[in-house]
């Protein structure tokens, strides 16, 4: 059976339980205003991770940026973040400007990449990701790299095929690679029930000999300590571990779904009971650590970092048209 995690522990420094709560709140507040973007006519489209802040944050914080990667999916706004990739960054690829550093404006928002901050962009497919995260990782292993790398889906995700081929040979080579399923209940409009017959993702890991752990989401110190331990295990040689952390999508699947016709609003005001925002607000407070005023000047700093971002990325230039062609076609054989 895998390892259910999900007490919080706090033996961090305030600095980073405050850092873990800035990542989180900015990526809400970055999020709320793409879709506004959206709504105004000025972003073609938008992929959400509210919700999913809190997994993504404690996730972040047991890695190191100098020598770890991401392979990241498309909900992971907090994760890649807290790895480096600024708020304008995010949007100048959300409105496709010539300065995007994902794809230079070409891609679809929301398919992050970073190579300078070690983020390996993705594709639309799902499941891609995983099987190229253990290529790396092996890779990493083979040149004695002294790093991880990280890739995240969601739980639909895991009926692909790449999944399981990525498992099954990570396990054998013993790749240091952390599989993170990021469980929000939905395959799009599909809930979970009917795309499995299993209710933990994580059983799937004794299929292929590795480790597997359910987290609880919404603790973003669970989260760290279950992602540490697998870094730890994967640093010194035991391979990969999977790790699911149950948690939820508070949007609709994208600008293009309706969420409506397959969750009852009763379901999602339920869900969002379990905030990760608001709770670990709540546990900080409770534990001393954080106080009104604090949450005043961080909301200000968070409003002046969005609005810096959006005016900054609505003033920057779109690709030149006589760039069309570059990195699509490769030169003429004759």
């Amino acid at each position: 059976m895998p390892h259910d995690a999900g007490a919080t522990n706090w033996d961090l420094p305030l600095d980073q339980i405050h850092t873990l709560y800035y990542y989180m709140v900015l990526s809400r507040a970055l999020d709320q205003r793409i879709w506004i973007l959206n709504r105004q006519g000025k972003s073609a489209f938008v992929i959400s991770g509210q919700g999913q802040e809190g997994v993504q944050a404690g996730a972040a914080l047991a890695l190191d940026p100098q020598v770890d990667w991401l392979a990241p999916y498309y909900r992971d706004l907090t994760l890649v973040m807290a790895f480096g990739m600024t708020p304008e960054e995010i949007m100048l690829a959300q409105l496709a400007k010539r300065d995007d550093p994902s794809s230079g404006g070409r891609q679809m928002p929301a398919h992050f990449g970073h190579p300078a901050k070690h983020i390996l962009t993705g594709s639309s497919p799902v499941a891609t990701q995983v099987p190229h995260a253990v290529g790396m990782a092996w890779a990493m292993k083979l040149q004695h790299h002294p790093g991880v790398v990280l890739t995240s889906l969601g739980e639909g995700s895991t009926n692909q095929g790449e999944f399981h081929e990525a498992l099954n040979f990570a396990a054998v080579v013993k790749a240091p690679v952390i599989i993170l399923v990021e469980n929000n209940g939905y395959a799009i409009s599909v809930p979970q029930r009917r795309e499995m017959a299993i209710q933990d993702v994580a059983l799937r890991a004794k299929a292929y000999g590795i480790p597997g752990v359910v987290v609880r989401g919404s603790d973003p110190l669970a989260v760290y300590q279950v992602v540490k331990e697998a870094r730890q295990r994967a640093l010194a040689g035991e391979g990969p571990t999977l790790i699911e952390a149950k948690t939820h999508r508070f949007t609709a699947h994208s600008s293009d779904d309706d969420d409506r016709t397959y969750r009852p609003r009763e379901l999602l005001n339920e869900e969002k009971k379990d905030d990760p925002i608001h709770l670990f607000r709540t546990w900080m407070a409770e534990q001393a650590l954080w106080d009104d005023e604090r949450e005043a000047d961080l909301m200000r700093r968070v409003a002046d970092i969005v609005n810096q971002a959006t005016t900054a990325a609505e003033n920057a230039p779109f690709p030149s048209p006589d760039t069309l062609t570059q990195n699509v076609y490769g030169p003429s054989p004759v």
